[in-house]
């Protein structure tokens, strides 16, 4: 086996750490097979002395990992089974002559492809050359379609044998005590059958995507004597667009030297964030979307303590002191009062990437789980870099949920565990939204994770609400002074939200439209005032006022109605209204 700290067909190549954990599994022997999964469809790279070689992972396998074995076998549904030379398939077909022979198959000149026919024949090909003393290694790619994630009940006759055969093979005595190797190559381990990835005589190792080391490397050695030419046609040097690539692996890089190189494309700042934005989109399966605004802090009215705690934020961010910031924040408050727009204004602020989960649930067993392997494992390779979940209480799971084969259970399991990790402090900040954190789970929304609550509520003061109604008709494009607005508006006697002040204006506009004016009027508004009727459901939103108070981890946040009301009562309240949103 071609590994470090054995005896290599080539001892002066420097391999990936991923390789070297492979290694000192293998030699434990107490392991020989392995999952390797993540970034596994991307180049690995090899340095030799100066020089760095970047070969597919199959390349890999066959030329150097496995180079020395005797006997090195690939199968996949598609391809069947193939050989890393024509001597080793020579070999197979002549032992399959005598299979046919005593069990009166013509298998020699039709290899099956099913995975249970040919494991049935790889077993008895493998115990036959292992007792010879030969050397094996058999890769068996695109794994999920093997043996699939699924419950045992949901599982069919065809995807049982196949685990069976593998799990047999993880503890033969005869398999671990011979230089005998299964790799299973899948992008998510969540796509694989759990008793597989949990078997203690199978290892996973992940293959991670590059970090800005090592795409620099590969810019530098892709361009080679071409670098003063991609200089010419770029806004950034390869050390700037190593930087500015977080989240790629190196075909994709590759794609975007070669379209400068050879296409003469001109790389900005701008194209390469249009292109990195729809890669990672691609990868991530359209499951997570960028957040491109042109706002920021300043657009957002009234909230002046949040919009100051994000600020302070965005400047630790600047300076690069993540360990200072919390590993997550918790964004709640009664419908209308901002809370996607605060966070998609200070996207704009930060200078770092945001991003939005967009629906990663799905009908299949495992695939959810599979989604969200991907989403998080690229946010591990992206950072530093913000991530926006809106409607946080019903995206993210329930460690009591129920009714849905587990799978609540196991989302909120992986991301509780992501947001847990130290390492992502102040590297993937978490924003979660929702008008009802008294739903979310408390191992969510406990310190450790969404450490932060911000509580956002209606305008409280005169000057909150002229603050609000200023930049609402600055947005409706109503060109009214303060002075010409209902007082209404003005003196609190009932709380608009900023989204209920929106749709008021907009009618506005579109009455004054309708009757050929060009602009709306006082009296105009007046009368859209005195008609308009916003929805009613008072009991919710004292309902999500309450809860967000009692969420708030900031007594400055509170307006001065609520920071002086006793928690006691506030939480009793709460309980009240609970019981009479039931009863309806």
């Amino acid at each position: 086996m071609a590994l470090p700290n054995t005896t290599p067909a080539d001892a002066s190549v420097v391999y990936p750490d991923w390789v070297r954990e492979l290694a000192r599994r293998y030699f434990t022997k107490t392991v020989n097979q392995f999952i390797l999964h993540g970034n596994v469809r991307d180049l690995v790279p090899l340095v030799e002395a100066d020089q760095v070689r970047y070969v597919p992972l199959r390349d890999f396998l066959r030329d150097d990992l496995f180079a020395p074995r005797d006997l090195v076998l690939f199968y996949d549904r598609s391809a069947g089974l193939q050989f890393a030379r024509p001597d080793m398939r020579q070999d197979f077909l002549r032992a399959l002559e005598g299979f046919d022979h005593l069990h009166g198959t013509n298998y020699t000149r039709q290899i099956p492809r099913d995975p249970v026919r040919v494991f049935a024949l790889l077993e008895r090909y493998f115990r036959l050359r292992l007792a010879e003393g030969r050397r094996i290694a058999c890769v068996i790619d695109y794994a999920e379609t093997i043996v699939p994630m699924a419950e045992g009940a949901f599982s069919s006759s065809e995807d049982r044998d196949a685990l069976v055969f593998l799990l047999k093979w993880s503890h033969d005595p005869l398999f671990l005590k011979s230089d005998f190797t299964i790799c299973l190559i899948t992008e998510n381990l969540t796509d694989l059958h759990r008793q597989l990835v949990q078997n203690p005589y199978t290892a996973a190792i992940r293959i991670p995507l590059p970090d800005e080391a090592e795409r620099r490397r590969f810019i530098e050695a892709y361009l080679g004597d071409q670098t003063e030419t991609f200089r010419a046609r770029s806004e950034m040097s390869p050390a700037v667009l190593a930087h500015h690539t977080a989240g790629l692996n190196l075909v994709q890089l590759r794609t975007i030297l070669a379209d400068v190189l050879e296409n003469h494309t001109r790389l900005t700042f701008e194209r390469l964030s249009a292109t990195k934005k729809a890669f990672i989109e691609a990868e991530a399966y359209g499951l997570l979307e960028f957040i491109e605004t042109n706002y920021n802090l300043d657009m957002v009215a009234g909230h002046r303590q949040a919009k100051a705690l994000l600020r302070a934020a965005a400047e630790a961010l600047r300076q690069g002191r993540y360990d200072v910031l919390p590993m997550g924040y918790l964004v709640t408050g009664p419908v209308g009062t901002g809370k996607t727009f605060l966070i998609t204004c200070f996207a704009g602020e930060i200078g770092i990437p945001m991003v939005r989960f967009k629906n990663f649930r799905s009908q299949w067993q495992g695939v959810t789980e599979g989604n969200l392997e991907k989403i998080l494992n690229l946010l591990e390779a992206m950072t530093p870099v913000a991530v926006m979940i809106d409607e946080a209480d019903a995206a993210l799971g329930h460690r009591e949920a129920e009714g849905d084969s587990g799978v609540s259970k196991r989302v909120f399991a992986q991301i509780a565990s992501f947001m847990s990790n130290p390492a992502h402090r102040g590297r993937i900040l978490f924003f979660l939204l929702t008008a009802r954190p008294d739903l979310m789970p408390v191992d969510l929304k406990r310190q450790g994770r969404a450490e932060e609550h911000i509580a956002l509520f209606y305008p409280d003061t005169r000057e909150e609400r002229d603050e609000l109604l200023q930049v609402m008709l600055r947005r409706t494009g109503i060109e009214l002074s303060l002075d010409e607005v209902p007082d209404v508006l003005r003196n609190g006697e009932r709380s608009f939200s900023g989204a209920e002040l929106e749709a008021l204006l907009t009618r506005a506009r579109f009455r004054a439209a309708a009757r050929g004016l060009a602009q709306v009027t006082p009296e105009l508004l007046q009368e859209v005032v005195d008609d308009f009727l916003p929805p009613t459901y008072p009991l919710e939103i004292e309902l999500q006022t309450l809860v967000a108070a009692l969420e708030c981890t900031s007594r400055t946040l509170l307006p001065e109605s609520l920071r002086t009301m006793d928690r006691e009562a506030m939480a009793a309240r709460v309980e009240t209204l609970k019981q009479l949103l039931q009863m309806r």
